[in-house]
C-alpha cells in the first residue's frame, strides 16, 4: 500500500506537581515496553509534563523525533492546563489514557489518582475543543495500556491520511445518480482537497500517455495477475496507458497534500472514446492505496481511503445491490452461519473489486453497459471488468457523506462474505449483517444514504467509529455483529 500513512507514535508523561514525578516516569518507562514487547515502536519523550514550560520542551523533543501521533499518558492525576495545550499545539491525532493503581501494599506515595485526573483532563479538553482519542477503558496496567495504544494506530492513520488528502475527480457528477452530487464544503472542514477537472481532461491525459515506456511493463504486469483470467489480452496496452496516465496526473497535481484518490465519470461516453471500461484499472489502483470511486462518487472514494487507512488493506466500492431469493437461501443453509432472510444482501458492483478479493479474478465485459451501447454485438468497448466472487471473510460496510445542507454523517456495520454462490455477474458476493434489514431501514434509508458503501475487508467499526469522532461527525450508526446500535450509543 503505497499511498497510506505511516504512524511514528510518541509517549509523553504528564504529572501534577503536587504528586511524585517518579512515578508518573516509571509508569510510562512500563508502557514503553509494553508497547515494544507487543511489536509497536513508540518514542518516549524524555520530559515529564508539570507545566506550560515543560509542554513547551516537549513539543521541542517530539518535533525533532518526526513523531506525528501522541499517546498522552497520566502516570498521576496529572496537570490538566498543561495537557491540553500540549495536545492543541501538537496539531495531530492524539490519545489520553490514564495508569491504574498497581498494589494495595503501595497505595500512600505510590497513588497516583490518575483514574480521577482523567475527568478534568476531559472537560478541559472540551474547553478548547479537542477531540482526542479515549479508549473504551482508558485506565489501566502498562501491559492494558500498551494494547490500547495498538488500538488507536490505525484511527491515527486514518486522521493523518484525511488531513492530508486530495480527491482528483473527472467529469460532471451524473444526472442519473443525484445521490453522488452532495456538496464538496464539507470536505474543506475535515482538510480535505478536492481537484475537479473535465471528461476532456482525462481524456487529454489518456492520450499524451501514449508512448510512455512504463506502459509495456504494466501491460505486462497485468497479465501476471489476471493469470488464466486474462480473456482480452488485445486491450491490455490500452489499460496499462490509462493507469500509467491516473498516475502521473497524480504525482503532477498532489501540490501541498501527501495522497490522492480518483472518482472518475465512467459511463456513459467514456466507452466511445477510451475504447474500454475503467474498472479493471480502478481495482489495480484501489490494491495499491488509491480507491477510484465510479460515477464521479467523491464522497465514496473518501470512504474508500478511510476503509483502507483503517485496515492497511485493498478496499472496494460496491452497490448495496439486491436482495437474496429465498430458493437460494434455502439451498444454503448450511453456509447462513444463523442470519435471517432480512439480515442478507448482495453486495455488487461492476468490475472494480481488487483481484486478492475476488476468486478466480477474470477479466470479462460490463454487462450492463453493453446492453445500453452494444446491444445485439459482440463486447468491444464495454470490455475491462475484473469479476468474481468477493472472497468469504469479515467485512465492514462505511460510508461518510454530506446532506444537502453540508452536515457530515457517517455509518458503519461489521458483517462477512458468505460461502454462498451469487448466481450472477460482476464483483458480487453474498453478505450477512446481524440486523441489516433494521440497519437498512433505519439508518440507510431514514438518513437518506445513497447506494454505494466501501468496503473494508475485515472488522473495522470500533476504529471507523472512533476516527469519525476525531474528525468532528457527530452523527454516526454503528451496527456490531451483536446488532443494531443507535447513533447515540457508544460501540465500546
Amino acid at each position: 500500500m503505497t499511498n497510506i500513512p505511516k504512524v511514528r507514535l510518541g509517549l509523553v508523561a504528564v504529572s501534577r506537581d503536587c504528586f511524585p514525578i517518579e512515578l508518573s516516569r516509571k509508569r510510562s518507562l512500563r508502557v514503553a515496553e509494553e508497547c515494544r514487547k507487543a511489536g509497536l515502536t513508540i518514542v518516549r519523550i524524555p520530559t515529564v509534563v508539570e507545566n506550560e514550560k515543560d509542554a513547551l520542551q516537549a513539543l521541542e523533543e517530539i518535533k525533532a523525533k518526526n513523531i506525528n501521533a501522541l499517546v498522552i499518558y497520566l502516570g498521576n492525576f496529572g496537570p490538566e492546563g498543561p495537557t491540553t495545550i500540549l495536545a492543541q499545539k501538537f496539531g495531530g491525532p492524539v490519545m489520553v489514557a490514564a495508569a491504574a493503581e498497581e498494589s494495595g501494599q503501595d497505595l500512600v506515595d505510590g497513588r497516583g489518582d490518575a483514574y480521577c485526573g482523567l475527568l478534568n483532563n476531559s472537560y478541559n479538553m472540551g474547553l478548547r475543543k479537542l477531540r482526542p482519542h479515549v479508549p473504551e477503558y482508558p485506565v489501566g496496567t502498562a501491559e492494558e495500556i500498551a494494547g490500547m495504544v495498538a488500538g488507536f494506530v490505525p484511527v491515527a492513520r486514518i486522521v493523518l491520511g484525511v488531513k492530508k488528502l486530495k480527491i482528483f475527480s473527472f467529469g460532471p457528477r451524473p444526472q442519473d445518480f443525484l445521490a453522488c452530487n452532495a456538496p464538496i464544503k464539507p470536505l474543506y472542514d475535515l482538510g480535505v482537497e478536492i481537484m475537479e477537472n473535465s471528461e476532456l481532461d482525462l481524456y487529454d491525459i489518456f492520450r499524451k500517455a501514449e508512448g510512455d515506456p512504463k506502459v509495456k511493463a504494466v501491460a505486462a504486469d497485468m497479465a501476471k495477475e489476471l493469470g488464466a483470467g486474462n480473456t482480452y489480452p488485445d486491450i491490455l496496452n490500452k489499460l496499462a496507458r490509462f493507469e500509467v496516465a491516473l498516475l502521473k496526473f497524480m504525482e503532477a497535481n498532489l501540490g501541498a497534500s501527501q495522497y490522492g484518490v480518483f472518482a472518475d465519470k465512467c459511463w456513459p461516453a467514456f466507452e466511445s472514446y477510451f475504447g474500454f471500461v475503467p474498472c479493471y484499472v480502478n481495482s489495480r489502483l484501489a490494491s495499491r492505496g488509491i480507491p477510484v470511486s465510479c460515477e464521479v462518487d467523491i464522497y465514496g472514494a473518501l470512504s474508500e481511503y478511510i476503509c483502507a487507512c483503517a485496515t492497511e488493506l485493498p478496499t472496494t466500492i460496491l452497490d448495496i445491490n439486491n436482495t437474496v431469493p429465498y430458493d437460494m437461501i434455502a439451498g444454503a443453509k448450511k453456509a447462513l452461519k444463523g442470519y435471517k432472510p432480512t439480515d442478507l444482501f448482495m453486495g455488487f458492483h461492476c468490475g472494480n473489486t481488487p483481484a486478492p478479493c475476488l476468486f478466480d479474478p477474470t477479466m470479462r465485459y460490463q454487462l450492463i453497459m453493453h446492453r445500453l451501447q452494444e446491444p445485439g454485438q459482440d463486447p468491444n468497448v464495454t470490455r475491462g471488468t475484473l469479476e468474481g466472487r468477493i472472497r468469504t471473510g469479515g467485512v465492514t460496510i462505511f460510508r461518510l457523506q454530506s446532506t444537502a445542507d453540508t452536515v457530515l454523517r457517517s455509518y458503519m456495520a461489521e458483517g462477512e462474505v458468505l460461502d454462498i454462490d451469487p448466481k450472477s455477474f460482476g464483483g458480487i458476493g453474498v453478505i450477512g449483517i446481524r440486523e441489516m434489514g433494521r440497519f437498512y431501514r433505519h439508518v440507510l434509508i431514514e438518513k437518506r444514504y445513497p447506494h454505494h458503501t466501501a468496503v473494508a475487508f475485515a472488522p473495522a467499526g470500533k476504529t471507523l467509529w472512533a476516527a469519525m469522532r476525531m474528525l468532528g461527525i457527530e452523527d454516526l450508526s454503528f451496527n456490531r455483529p451483536a446488532g443494531l446500535l443507535y447513533p447515540t450509543e457508544n460501540p465500546f
